[in-house]
């Protein structure tokens, strides 16, 4: 269902994932729809600024000094992380969403944000309740961060245009597999967020039972349409 929704900014921190270089320049890792991931990011980034919304950035870097290798992990022929290893130039976040000084950098070592502990306890301690999610993968390391979110007490606002994956079918199937059970938050696309930025409401999408979408390879991209 939509709903009207607004923001008390205060409350608000807008976190970005993994939004590197590896997505963009890796033929291995690349993002589909890179670009439009970057400029919808790079909007709401420039909106969170202007708006004195927090901003966190969150990128992968795999260090085995800090998280030894764990089992079946992929490696390469050398032994080190297949993708995202500490020692790689495409590690570093996109210019176009770079983070400004003070702005908060959080590099993890697993998919979800949460999984350096000192991020849930940032938050509560300034007073955060809502976090506009965006960023790469989408079932991915997005998703591991917002079903984390959400068992922590967070509530979430995914903002649908602004994430990508492999494929449009991998992102549209795992914003609609979030969405099932996005409890207590809301999907939307970017221009919706930056008028809740801006100070006035929008309506978002927002579940009221679990898995209210059943969906197929017919109907998928309809049903994300909607969204």
């Amino acid at each position: 269902m939509r709903s009207a929704l607004s923001l008390d900014l205060r409350r608000a921190a807008l976190l970005l994932i993994d939004i590197q270089e590896e997505q963009r320049s890796d033929p291995l890792y690349a993002a589909a729809e890179i670009n439009r991931v970057l400029g919808n990011a790079q909007v709401l980034l420039a909106a969170a600024r202007q708006h004195g919304v927090r901003v966190i950035h969150c990128a992968y870097r795999r260090d085995y000094m800090l998280c030894p290798p764990r089992p079946f992990e992929p490696r390469s022929a050398g032994g080190d992380a297949l993708f995202s290893a500490s020692n790689s130039a495409l590690i570093a976040i996109c210019q176009e969403v770079a983070p400004d000084p003070g702005e908060a950098v959080i590099y993890k070592n697993d998919a979800s944000a949460f999984s350096e502990v000192s991020l849930a306890g940032d938050l509560r301690d300034r007073g955060i309740e809502w976090l506009v999610v965006a960023g790469v993968w989408t079932e991915a390391c997005v998703a591991a961060t917002v079903r984390d979110a959400i068992v922590l007490g967070f509530r979430v606002l995914l903002v649908k245009d602004a994430c990508g994956s492999g494929s449009a079918a991998m992102h549209q199937t795992a914003i609609l597999n979030l969405a099932n059970r996005l409890y207590g938050g809301g999907i939307a696309d970017t221009a919706r967020v930056l008028s809740i930025f801006a100070g006035g409401s929008s309506d978002v999408w927002q579940t009221d039972r679990p898995v209210p979408i059943r969906f197929d390879y017919a109907d998928a991209t309809h049903h994300y349409e909607s969204l």
